[in-house]
């Protein structure tokens, strides 16, 4: 069981995924890292997301960054959005991220911010996990 599943649509997003790893582990919260790409992959996708207990969701994305969006519509937990600056500055993938419809919320972070989608999680997590709110005021 862990707490937040990272998944990214890229093994070049490595980088950005060992920041918000890097971010929780501070935190002494569970998570896991796993590639599936929303286009090249989208059964890992929905298997990914449909078995997971994971209580928060981290999509890490660039060009399209349709992977946040594709995560949210497939659970009702909370899913927070990385745009990968991969082209255009990463413009391209933070308006993806920002624009998804309604009624599929994404929360997002700026363009390769991992550290901060890790703390929008642990804020998430630490909701109902008073230890874990301690944490954060420290």
């Amino acid at each position: 069981m862990v707490d937040v599943l990272i998944l990214l649509g890229s093994e070049s997003d490595m980088e950005i995924a060992n920041k918000v790893k890097a971010t929780l582990d501070e935190f002494g919260v569970s998570n896991e890292v796993r590639v599936a790409s929303a286009h090249r992959n989208p059964d890992l996708v929905d298997k990914l997301v449909k078995e997971s207990d994971a209580k928060v969701f981290v999509g890490i994305a660039g060009l399209s960054a349709a992977l946040p969006g594709v995560i949210a519509s497939k659970t009702k937990k909370p899913v927070i959005g990385v745009p990968v600056s991969v082209k255009l500055g990463g413009l391209d993938a933070l308006l993806s991220t920002v624009q998804i419809p309604p009624g599929v919320p994404v929360a997002a972070v700026g363009i390769d911010n991992g550290k901060n989608a890790a703390l929008l999680a642990v804020r998430i997590l630490a909701l109902s996990d008073q230890k874990l709110a301690e944490k954060l005021v420290k």
